[in-house]
């Protein structure tokens, strides 16, 4: 199971930058205004063969031109529920300030893994100057320069040796796992509850420290298949008042954890930005995708063209992706959740799905001789084989060209659909590949 480290600290401290450095984003330096895109603060970092996840708690202010400090004391202390070690970004220009003190605080309450960066370190002078956060009482500060990189890693190593190693799960392979995700009050508690019943005794529960995601196993009715659910949905939690930025953190847990996500929208509010932001997340994740609409016992009017103006609705929010099942169903009534159950296990398989050699260049050769690439400065792009990669997380295809180069991307796009009409991929995400013959 992936770790997942949170970067707090004051807003200019560079807490951006140190995230775009450790992801290997080279984005533009994430501005602490409000409306930046919010996508960008959640990513993967890559070190000595290990890889986890990291969250920077700056970007999910709102209202940042006047940030209150008590906004930010609530990320601090959501990101020490939910991750498992924080970076503690601080800035050896501006020095110690109360601010920090106040952080530190909560911090060392906390027993989680905490390293004290210091940032905007650029020469030898600096370097003394970082001796006075030895007062926060959270261990050595590291000094590094999140602009230009130096000091970085040796800062991974380290968060690498205070990291826990993945715990083996004890879970038995090949059963798939679904996540219930979706903002706040969008039915995720009550739609797991209708899927467990009151049948307690079919329940076999896995659970790891507070952090790990709790499995379930759910085996009736011809089903079998483990419900990832975040232990937070079980517990009433502390933190009420930020939920968005709350759920985010447990959603990245849940989705990290699964093959498929059925992602629950509420059919009295319609698609909004934070179930944009969850379906983001299952897009960076690669993992296959079920929308589920829920409280639709609660739409007085529900005839056929209602359901399709929705149904178009989500599917223009979400493209290019739009080969995904939706469901509308009522947790509270029970109507059509086990339809969700039902799509969720055939989009499961879609996932597994393989295609014989033979029978892929066989369709789709005569299909990329009738439409071939464009050409590009005078240069014809021929396609003369294809094959799906074996063994891989979701499928996978590559196609051998001799200017592998000059393909672009709606090209690909064009192959992935015709992958899509030939063969039955609805809900997984999909691969394409071009290569040098």
């Amino acid at each position: 199971m992936a770790n997942l480290v949170a970067i707090v600290g004051r807003p200019n401290v560079g807490k951006s930058t140190l995230f775009n450095r450790l992801t290997k984003s080279r984005k533009a330096i994430v501005s602490d205004t409000a409306g930046t895109t919010r996508d960008r603060q959640y990513g993967k970092c890559e070190w000595s063969g290990s890889e986890f996840s990291v969250v920077d708690t700056g970007g999910w202010v709102v209202n940042s031109d006047d940030i209150f400090e008590e906004e930010i004391r609530k990320q601090v202390i959501i990101a020490t529920e939910e991750a498992d070690l924080v970076l503690f970004v601080v800035d050896v220009a501006t020095g110690l300030t109360d601010w920090d003190e106040d952080v530190a605080k909560i911090l060392r309450r906390s027993k989680l893994p905490v390293v004290v960066v210091v940032n905007k370190v650029d020469n030898n002078n600096q370097l003394y100057s970082a001796a006075e956060f030895y007062k926060l009482g959270l261990g050595d500060p590291q000094c590094i320069s999140s602009l230009t990189g130096s000091g970085t890693g040796d800062l991974l190593d380290l968060v690498l040796s205070k990291l826990k190693e993945d715990s083996g799960e004890l879970l038995e392979d090949g059963i798939p796992r679904f996540a219930v995700v979706g903002r706040p009050n969008a039915g995720k508690s009550s739609i797991i509850n209708a899927f467990i019943g009151e049948d307690r005794n079919i329940v076999t529960e896995i659970a790891g420290t507070t952090r790990d995601s709790i499995y379930t196993r759910y085996d009736k009715f011809g089903f079998d298949f483990y419900l990832v659910d975040t232990a937070g949905i079980r517990r009433k939690n502390k933190v009420t008042e930020d939920l968005e930025f709350y759920s985010v953190m447990r959603s990245i847990r849940s989705i990290e954890n699964s093959d498929v996500c059925i992602l629950m929208i509420d059919a009295t509010r319609g698609i909004e930005a934070q179930d944009m932001n969850i379906f983001q997340l299952i897009q960076k994740n690669n993992k296959s995708l079920v929308v589920v609409v829920n409280k639709w016992d609660l739409v007085e009017d529900k005839n056929q063209k209602v359901i399709s103006t929705f149904e178009n609705a989500i599917r223009e929010r979400m493209a290019p992706f739009t080969d995904f099942p939706i469901v509308f169903a009522s947790a509270l009534t029970k109507q059509r959740i086990f339809k969700v159950l039902e799509t969720a296990k055939d989009v499961y398989l879609n996932r597994k799905l393989r295609i014989g050699t033979s029978k892929l260049n066989e369709v789709m050769l005569p299909i990329i001789e009738a439409y071939p690439p464009p050409s590009i400065k005078g240069k014809y792009i021929k396609i003369k084989y294809c094959m799906q990669v074996p063994n891989t997380q979701i499928p996978t295809f590559v196609f051998f060209a001799n200017l592998p180069q000059y393909v672009k991307e709606p090209y690909k796009r064009f192959l992935e659909n015709k992958l899509r009409e030939n063969w039955k991929l609805t809900g997984s995400p999909i691969n394409v590949f071009i290569r040098q013959k």
